[in-house]
């Protein structure tokens, strides 16, 4: 008996992390279909003010948690894979590894384990946004 409520336990506290890492990605491409929009109509990427303005009304918004988004170190020299926004998920979920869900400057967006990701944004950080993130901490 105590076996099956111990398995019951993992299997919803999995379900529930797995719901919230589908809302938060739902999110994320309610967000990116909004930047894209934007880029399209202005021909740059949305401030970060904009950002805040449209976060509330994001299906699954609030299980995006902290979501840092690099507009101010996106400049024409950026490609589409540059990382323009992304929401860490600490909670593991059965099968899936901790990482974050990133949303790309050409609008993918995407689960990227925290190694690789971190190796990654490393890449595309200047030195500027590691002292400032430095700073906030």
């Amino acid at each position: 008996m105590t076996l099956l409520t111990f398995l019951a336990i993992i299997a919803l506290t999995n379900f529930r992390n797995h719901i919230n890492l589908s809302e938060a990605t739902r999110a994320m491409n309610h967000l990116s279909a909004k930047v894209q929009d934007y880029r399209q109509k202005n021909g740059m990427v949305p401030p970060e003010s904009y950002i805040e303005t449209i976060r509330p009304t994001l299906q699954g918004g609030a299980r995006l948690g902290d979501l840092i988004y690099r507009a101010r170190w996106i400049d024409y020299d950026s490609t589409d894979d540059e990382i323009l926004a992304y929401a860490k998920n600490n909670r593991g979920v059965l099968f899936k590894k901790r990482g974050s869900i990133v949303l790309r400057l050409g609008g993918e967006v995407e689960w990227i384990e925290a190694r690789q990701f971190n190796k990654i944004l490393s890449q595309q950080q200047s030195k500027a946004e590691i002292e400032m993130i430095r700073e906030l901490e």
